[in-house]
């Protein structure tokens, strides 16, 4: 009951309009407080680490007991989920649909933190059972997970890319991947993983084979060119292997862990010359050189991917600035040609705080001070 009530959203939510009053529980009874906050209070229930606020009868909003924070609002019958509501995670919205019996039922969607929306269809017992999915480059899949078995298509020009067996959502079981028509691989996924089976190229030869998740596997692009080559164990990338660009030239090659770049390795830019070549630790450059357009232009450590301690250079091999801690002057230049793209201070290994310069292809475009990584006061 509301005398009961020990979340601080609550009680602060009550006092910022009630300071003259110290009892909770005169807002419970008192109609004329509640209307003046805005809020109708039918009933509170406190249950494994969440509880909900009745504003009115048949809907109400959920909150994280802990931090207080909003997971779900929408339309409740005998205490659980059922009609239409919302889902949230860290104030995001993650799914807006229909529920029964506390559990996503009927037609919804659901969004990644980023707002995109990444399916869209209909539900059964909390499962996708038929819809549409999206991937993080907005691609869009026709999917059907109906009696464990479904199809999978492309939706800019309608092609199959895969038919078989699913498990929650997941290829899962036997099944048959396509590009472009053709089959590329046909064997046995484990959780969208390829485990046990043969891969093919477009003339239909066995170019790779897996067992156990284990083997040297052959991956490609939508345009048809090579993606990846290299060493598979447990279903993902481990071992030495080779990432290339769209174009087909080598974007990098070196050692992998999990799927992620780890240990040695080298980098490439689109036209084939080397960017980086050093150390990797869960994808991101921890220790190594950087250049451009073929000159060595910062040595050094990395923190996610940021210069952080070391020298940077000119194009003809000087000391042009030191940077420690991610702190210090610094000079940028464009990666294709060479010419300098930024000259100023970074702070924790960024343009971050303090004055700088920034130039175009042909002359001066910015000249003053950033805050926060933002351009605030431009020098005329």
């Amino acid at each position: 009951m509301l005398k009961n009530v020990k979340s601080i959203y609550f009680i602060q939510k009550i006092f910022t309009f009630v300071n003259d009053y110290p009892k909770l529980k005169l807002v419970k009874y008192n109609k004329s407080i509640q209307k003046n906050i805005n809020i109708s209070i039918i009933n509170y229930i406190h249950f494994r680490g969440k509880y909900i606020i009745y504003e009115s009868k048949g809907r109400g909003k959920e909150y994280d007991s802990y931090d207080d924070r909003l997971v779900y609002e929408g339309e409740y019958l005998n205490g659980e989920r059922n009609g239409r509501g919302k889902e949230y995670e860290n104030k995001k919205l993650i799914y807006e649909g229909e529920y029964l019996n506390g559990k996503r039922n009927g037609r919804g969607k659901e969004y990644d933190r980023k707002g995109k929306l990444k399916f869209s269809g209909e539900y059964l017992n909390g499962k996708i059972l038929i819809g549409t999915r999206y991937d993080k480059d907005n691609k869009r899949y026709y999917i059907d997970f109906k009696s464990g078995k479904g199809k999978e298509y492309d939706s800019y020009d309608d092609d199959l890319i895969f038919e078989g067996e699913y498990l929650d959502g997941k290829r899962n079981g036997k099944g048959k991947d396509y590009y472009n028509g053709k089959l590329i691989f046909e064997g046995e996924y484990r959780y969208d993983k390829k485990w046990n089976g043969k891969g093919y190229d477009k003339n239909g030869n066995i170019i790779y084979e897996l067992k156990n998740g284990n083997g040297i596997i052959k991956e490609y692009h939508y345009n048809g060119k090579l993606m990846f080559e290299g060493e598979y164990l447990n279903g993902e990338r481990n071992g030495k292997g080779k990432m290339y660009h769209f174009n087909g030239k080598l974007m990098f090659e070196g050692e992998y862990l999990n799927d992620k770049r780890n240990g040695k390795g080298k980098e490439y830019w689109g036209d084939g010359k080397l960017s980086f070549e050093g150390e990797y630790l869960s994808n991101f450059k921890i220790k190594g050189k950087y250049y451009i357009n073929g000159k060595l232009e910062f040595e050094g450590e990395f923190r996610y991917n940021n210069k952080w301690n070391g020298k940077g250079y000119d194009e003809n091999g000087n000391v042009i600035y030191e940077l420690i801690n991610g702190n210090g002057k610094v000079k940028e230049y464009f990666d294709d040609n060479g010419e300098l793209l930024f000259e100023g201070e970074y702070l924790n290994g960024k343009r971050w705080n303090g004055k700088g310069r920034e130039y175009g292809l042909l002359d001066l475009e910015f000249e003053g001070e950033y805050l926060n990584g933002k351009k605030i006061n431009n020098i005329p």
